[in-house]
This record gives structure tokens, sequence and C-alpha cells, in this order.
């Protein structure tokens, strides 16, 4: 009786000190000295995201952090993703995040008018993503912040752009007014590419869209320099001025060789200048130039506009520009 007895001591003082290695730490400041970032792999089990936590040093027993996981846990999964844990992250804390799918979310920028091969550029230096990614159609991203993962594609990532392009297009055009002078969204598109070259201003987006509709409607020709720039860079910076031969050249695009507008767009267009060339400014407006600070002054007729030209040629030979 009396060894059975001590048996059982052994048993609950066993038993105990189990209880006791399992609960350490649950709830109290973790080995983590400073903030990381680990990622559960899809498909991954407790056991598998036990295991990176404890290379980490999240965690200081994959093991232990299992059995608190079934004991203390409320049984809801993990979801897979990049964690960012804090530093002493206590094990309720780790396993509530990786429960709760909150996954570092991470940005890839598309500034307005960043033709396509430049936005091509900016998915293939995102190095948290994988995979190949083609060269987009011109015209066919809309431009913004998008959110991605680490280990998403690049062509996923394209593929939100440009369903985020489509589907605004598509609005934009239902609530069109009745004076734009384009007759399809894809006119739309390629309007608005060369409005959105034109001007960094957005004050400035509906008078300049307003000029070119006017032209348009008068057979005048547009041009528009950043036509003439486009078939020769792609939409890249020219880096020179632009050279009487390439102002003649025709290609589709150029505009000051043909009059109507190019045959695609230029660049990707950003909101605002979709609704400027869908909602033009009422002004009888047919030039602008630059007016020296940043901005452009805008003439009816070319005798205005002339004398605008000479102030502004004033302007750059103050600068020593001229």
């Amino acid at each position: 009786m009396r060894r059975l007895g001590c048996l059982g001591l052994i048993a609950a003082l066993l038993l105990f000190a189990a209880g006791v290695w399992v609960a350490q730490g649950w709830k109290g400041a973790g080995p983590l000295s400073r903030p990381t970032h680990v990622t559960v792999a899809d498909g991954s089990s407790l056991a598998g995201a036990a295991r990176a936590l404890e290379r980490a040093g999240v965690i200081a027993s994959a093991q232990r952090f299992r059995l608190q996981a079934r004991v203390f846990g409320d049984g809801a999964p993990i979801r897979a993703g990049e964690y960012a844990i804090p530093a002493h992250a206590s094990a309720a804390q780790v396993l509530a995040l990786l429960q709760s799918g909150k996954v570092v979310q991470r940005l890839v920028v598309i500034p307005e008018g960043l033709p396509a091969v430049m936005v091509r550029d900016v998915l293939d230096r995102a190095d948290a993503l994988t995979g190949p990614v083609d060269t987009p159609a011109e015209g066919s991203v809309l431009p913004d912040g998008y959110a991605f993962e680490r280990g998403e594609t690049r062509a996923a990532v394209l593929a939100r752009m440009q369903r985020a392009m489509r589907d605004y297009l598509a609005a934009a055009w239902a609530r069109r007014k009745p004076g734009a002078v384009v007759t399809s969204p894809e006119q739309a598109l390629v309007l608005a590419s060369i409005v959105e070259k034109e001007t960094g201003k957005p004050a400035e987006r509906r008078m300049v869209a307003a000029v070119y509709s006017n032209r348009l409607r008068l057979g005048m020709p547009l041009q528009a320099d950043p036509t003439v720039i486009y078939p020769i860079t792609k939409g890249r910076p020219l880096g020179r001025r632009i050279r009487q031969s390439e102002l003649r050249a025709k290609n589709g695009y150029n505009t000051y060789a043909s009059a109507g507008l190019p045959v695609g767009p230029i660049a990707n267009p950003g909101r605002l200048s979709i609704d400027a060339v869908l909602d033009p400014a009422a002004t009888r407006a047919l030039y602008f130039v630059a007016d020296g600070s940043g901005g452009h002054v805008f003439a009816e007729t070319l005798e205005q506009h002339n004398a605008n030209v000479q102030r502004w040629y004033a302007v750059r030979r103050a600068r020593g520009e001229m």
C-alpha cells in the first residue's frame, strides 16, 4: 500500500510538472528579442507552423506550442501567409495572430501616367512577388497602390490592376457627359492618356481635355508632344529635345503628322484624366503653353497663343534656358 501511495504521488508530481511545462509562457513574454516576420506556407499544419516559429526564435519549443494550442486554444485553424511577430509576443498572442489571417500587406504603386514598359519594371523590382510577367497592353492598368502578399505572382497582381482599369473605365463611361467628343471607352482611354502626359496639375485636366476635344471636333491635329515621343521610347523619358524629323514621322501615334487620335494609348491614365475627357471644361480654347509655374495658360486664338508663347520664352531666357 505504501509503495502504491508513493507511485501515485510520483505520478501526480509528474502530471503537475507536465502541466507546468505546457502552461509555462502561454501568456507570458516570449523569447523573441526583436520583431520579425514568419511565413506560414500554404497547406501548413499547426506542427509545421510551430517548427517555423521555433526556427525564427518566436517560441522556445515547437512541441510545447502545439500542446499549448490544443489545451488553451479555441480550435480555430491557422491561416497561411506572412506574419509580423512583435518582440516578446506570448504563445497565446502568436496563435491568435496566425488564426486571424492578418498577414503582412505589401504595396506596389503605379503612378498616374506610367507607361506599360515601366509598369513591368515596377513589378519586376518587387522582390516579394514571384514568377515572370509580360509587358501589359498600354493603357490597361489603373494607376493606384495595390496590396499583395509575399509569394504572390506578378501575373496575379497585374491581373488585379487590369481588372481595376476595366471596372473604372466602364463606370466612368456610364456617367459621361453629353459634351464628350469621344465615342467609345477605347477612345476615352486614348485621349485620357494624352491628357495625363500633358499636365501634372489635377485642376488643369478638364481644360487640357477640352482643348483636345475642341481640336478633334474641328479636325485640327492635336499636336501633342508626348505622342511624338511614345513610338521612340515606348513612354520612357526621351532625354533630349524632339527632332524635326520626328515631328514629321507618320507612325500611327504622331499627332503632328496626322489629325485625330493616335492608334492607341500612350500611357496608363489615372481616374482624373479619364473623368476629364468624359466631362471636359466648357471652353473654346484651342491652344495652351507652359506658364512658368508648372501649369499652363490657355488661348482661343492663334494670336493669343503666340503672345503666350513669347511670354514663356521670356521666362526661359530669364532662367538661362534659352
